[in-house]
């Protein structure tokens, strides 16, 4: 599957400031990942175990039915919440124990989130929306915007960067929400359900621009679908079910 010769791929963004990486260890490493939510007096687990590695460069789709986990392990994976036992490593770095500050600041450094819903602020252009993320971690202004024009180039968005998001379609608001992702230079970018909202032909766009980011700038995405279609784009899916892994496929993509 190719990607459209139109978009500016050519750009690349330099790494940020990180926390410290080791080069030949996993990406993602979870052993033993357990979750389990507490409701009253019940335990009710969402994960039951859950082992796995995802190395530098990898594009990974996560699917599985309603309540098989798969959100879960991605809200851990993103650092949205912590495991109740097991151990999960992210580019080096050991944060299943991690709590508050600590875990927001791995979270900032190494992920980048791609939603369903786009979440732009409606009143800031696609420039501003995209500066956000370096806005907070305190990047000077002439930095963030050009680093927030490159990101914009990326992802073919050159010509609408003062556009506001009632004034792109839902592909291009959804191309602005991965700059924002990439603004950052994140180890890895997380894209949950990215194509839900959009339709066929959009849909795929948006993963070409996905595809072509692993493939041309070496960038490891984990992806949420519950659309076989969207996950033939993807070169490795991970099956959840009933909380525990069920399959783990490799592909080969065109």
């Amino acid at each position: 599957m190719n990607s459209s010769a139109s978009t500016g791929y050519g750009a690349q963004l330099e790494p940020v400031t990180m926390l410290r990486s080791h080069a030949m260890q996993a990406m993602i490493s979870v052993e033993n990942l357990q979750k389990i939510y507490r409701m009253g007096d019940v335990a009710v687990p969402a994960l039951k175990g859950v082992s796995f590695n995802i190395q530098r460069g990898e594009f990974v789709a996560i699917m599985g039915p309603s309540g098989s986990g798969k959100s879960t392990l991605m809200n851990l994976i993103g650092c949205l919440d912590t495991p109740s036992s097991g151990a999960y490593n992210l580019d080096g770095v050991s944060v299943a124990q991690m709590e508050g500050d600590e875990l927001s600041l791995v979270r900032a450094q190494k992920l980048g989130f791609v939603f369903q819903q786009y979440n732009l602020l409606p009143r800031q252009s696609a420039l501003r929306n995209v500066e956000m993320p370096l806005l907070y971690r305190g990047v000077p202004a002439d930095v963030r915007r050009k680093r927030a024009q490159i990101a914009l180039q990326i992802v073919g968005m050159k010509e609408r960067m003062e556009h506001r998001p009632q004034e792109l379609s839902g592909g291009q608001q959804q191309r602005v929400a991965i700059a924002r992702a990439l603004v950052g230079s994140p180890a890895v970018l997380l894209a949950d359900e990215p194509t839900g909202a959009l339709d066929t032909k959009t849909s795929l766009e948006i993963m070409n621009i996905l595809q072509t980011l692993n493939r041309q700038q070496g960038l490891t995405i984990v992806l949420v679908t519950h659309e076989p279609d969207i996950a033939e784009y993807t070169s490795r899916v991970l099956t959840m079910r009933d909380g525990l892994l069920a399959a783990d496929e490799m592909r080969q993509v065109a």
